[in-house]
């Protein structure tokens, strides 16, 4: 991340400053955040009407308390309230306010922020959709903002099943995880996301195998589609070498922050997927630069033959053309202008002239 000049700093802070509540942390009036405890490994819903400040008073009472803070909408008042509460650095907050990041991990303090993105595949338009996820991680509380307001699979996340009973189910359905903290519930949230790349490649290398047999069957219009879905393909490795950037940060950390041997194993497992996945996709937007070769060669060696029978074509007129125009000069002293056989000799001689022309196009595979 680039470090901002000193100037900027203070403009950004003062722009974040401005935003912020004051005082205790009240609920605003609509949020769409879901709150959910866990008292040492099992799950807790909390009372509906409870406040950031509430959360973390549960969590204060005992060491083996975790609090899930999940924000299918953020809105600035959430994050107003969430920056008030856990008093989050102005910097995080500006990060917070604006989606549209890269993956990545950054610390500050004691809060862990990481951003990741989720895929999806929708086969009716061939393409591949993203959702964006901010998550704070402190000790005893995690904060999940879906900042597309889309769910890990696409689903929106503020429906009536939506981020609430698919978020118990994705990242609170594992009490014997659920024993190691904050960081179990992160890392469930990381396995998910990288468990949805699968299905995207796939849907990916089906369409690539289409495009094959459409460069190969001389389609027209694959061209575009080829370039399409390398797109795609670009955009999906930047979400999968930013997620690996920041497992890879997360793996450095496991013994300054005395992460238990049992997360660090199930983490290196979505590590080794995430690892397969980026091979697939380098896999992927290789062949596709291949079938892009392999389609601009085809279409030139086309576009030859064409060539060679317009060339053919031209030759043969050429020599009727040629005679009709020696004789059409309309000399008073032309051998054969007044000869009974004149008409007949030119247009023999045009005939059989354009017939040897063809016959030895043909033998040379130009017609």
């Amino acid at each position: 991340m680039t470090q901002p000049t000193g100037d900027e700093v203070s403009r950004r802070r003062g722009g974040v400053f401005r935003r912020r509540t004051v005082g205790t942390s009240i609920p605003a009036e609509g949020t769409t955040r879901r709150t959910r405890y866990v008292d040492d490994g099992h799950l807790v819903r909390a009372p509906r009407d409870t406040t950031v400040d509430g959360a973390q008073a549960f969590t204060d009472e005992d060491q083996h308390r975790t609090a899930l803070l999940l924000y299918p909408r953020p809105t600035a008042e959430d994050i107003a309230e969430l920056a008030s509460a856990w008093d989050l650095h102005p910097l995080l907050v500006e990060d917070l306010l604006h989606a549209g990041q890269r993956p990545k991990l950054e610390r500050y303090g004691e809060t862990l922020f990481l951003v990741v993105r989720s895929a999806w595949y929708i086969d009716a338009k061939e393409d591949v959709d993203f959702a964006e996820f901010h998550i704070l991680v402190r000790p005893q509380a995690v904060a999940v903002l879906c900042q597309d307001g889309r769910w890990i699979d696409g689903l929106d996340a503020d429906d009536a099943s939506g981020a609430a009973d698919r978020g118990d189910r994705t990242l609170l359905d594992d009490e014997q995880l659920l024993h190691h903290g904050p960081e179990a519930i992160v890392y469930r949230l990381l396995d998910a996301v990288v468990d949805g790349y699968t299905p995207v490649l796939r849907g990916l290398a089906i369409d690539r195998e289409q495009i094959e047999r459409q460069v190969f069957s001389g389609d027209a219009t694959v061209t575009e589609r080829i370039y399409r879905l390398s797109q795609e393909v670009i955009d999906l490795q930047q979400a999968t070498s930013g997620l690996a950037e920041v497992l890879a940060a997360l793996r450095k950390g496991f013994r300054r922050f005395d992460i238990p041997e049992a997360l660090q194993s199930y983490l290196q497992d979505v590590a080794d997927h995430l690892s397969r996945a980026e091979t697939q996709v380098s896999e992927l937007r290789e062949s596709l630069s291949q079938i892009l070769t392999v389609n601009a060669t085809l279409v030139a060696q086309r576009q030859n033959e064409d060539m060679k029978k317009i060339s053919g074509w031209a030759a043969i007129l050429f020599a009727p053309t040629l005679i009709g125009a020696i004789y059409g000069m309309n000399f008073d002293n032309m051998p054969e202008l007044h000869w009974a056989f004149g008409y007949p000799l030119a247009v023999g001689g045009m005939v059989a002239f354009a017939l040897v022309l063809y016959i030895i196009f043909k033998r040379q595979k130009w017609m």
